[in-house]
């Protein structure tokens, strides 16, 4: 499920769920819902963290296992 990787991306960066809040403009509390499945996560949200992470949205959607990102144009 895409939830756990979501939280192993952000704790492998050593990142807080707060900061992240700080990247994706949003509460705390709001992405603590992401990563605790109580909430979707958007599709904007999503690409900020494939940013962020340097990797794919299907990456951190558990599609793949592949952490390299596609090439991006």
């Amino acid at each position: 499920m895409y939830l756990k990787r979501l939280k192993e991306l952000r704790e492998d960066h050593d990142y807080t769920q707060e900061y992240i809040g700080k990247i994706t403009n949003m509460k705390r509390e709001q992405y603590s819902r992401y990563e605790t499945g109580k909430r979707d996560i958007p599709l904007d949200t999503l690409i900020i963290l494939a940013n962020l992470y340097n990797t794919s949205v299907d990456y951190i959607l558990n599609l793949t296992d592949d952490k390299i990102p596609y090439k991006r144009n």
